[in-house]
């Protein structure tokens, strides 16, 4: 029985990995009905990494980001952290809201920002869902909460700094694609569950 994330075999990380791409799909159809658009989502890669990593793997500390948390309840404690950089938070907000939108962080008004909340709550809920699927867990979320700060301030002062009794990240590096003529942005959803809810997703893991 596996009992530490360390532990998790290739079997065990494309098993993550083929829910995280399910949880992607799920978001592309919320995310398409709702804009009346094709929207492309996938993961290009899922990493597991102890929670004093997590900064160094986003990119630049420097760098303003949005930040949409929920806390997940129900089955498993802990929280989900959905980082949008500011290319992909604009073009998000772009599409959501059916015109341009510049000037991030600073000329976001409540518009703007309630469109994130919506778009980070689209994403968590349905990688959740594709998540309590495969695990057979319940697993409910609380309503979206929005930070715009430097990508170190938003995850060492007052998201993850508050988690003490979380170890591990999952992070799930999320691709967007608009249109097929223009590049993909990019963003970083994780899941951080509480030390004792750890156990029971490396047991439910029905391959180990």
């Amino acid at each position: 029985m596996i009992r530490d994330v360390r532990d998790l075999g290739v079997l065990q990380l494309d098993a993550l990995r083929e829910v995280a791409n399910i949880g992607a799909g799920h978001a592309a159809t919320a995310l398409s009905q709702l804009t009346n658009r094709r929207i492309w989502v996938d993961v290009p890669e899922i990493r597991i990494a102890p929670l004093e990593q997590v900064p160094e793997l986003l990119g630049r500390a420097d760098e303003v980001v949005a930040t949409v948390v929920m806390l997940v309840l129900g089955d498993l404690a802990g929280r989900t952290i959905q980082i949008f950089p500011a290319a992909t938070a604009t073009r998000l907000i772009s599409i959501l809201l059916g015109r341009e939108v510049t000037g991030f962080p600073d000329e976001l008004g409540e518009m703007e920002l309630s469109a994130l909340k919506e778009a980070g709550n689209i994403l968590a809920s349905a990688y959740l869902t594709a998540l309590s699927d495969f695990l057979g867990l319940i697993l409910l979320t609380s309503i979206p909460s929005l930070a715009l700060d430097d990508a170190s301030s938003t995850l060492t002062g007052g998201l993850l700094d508050q988690a003490e009794s979380m170890e591990y990240v999952f992070c799930i590096d999320t691709r967007f694609r608009m249109n097929e003529q223009d590049p993909p942005v990019s963003g970083h959803f994780l899941l951080v569950p509480e030390a004792d809810s750890l156990p029971l997703i490396l047991r439910a893991i029905r391959l180990a």
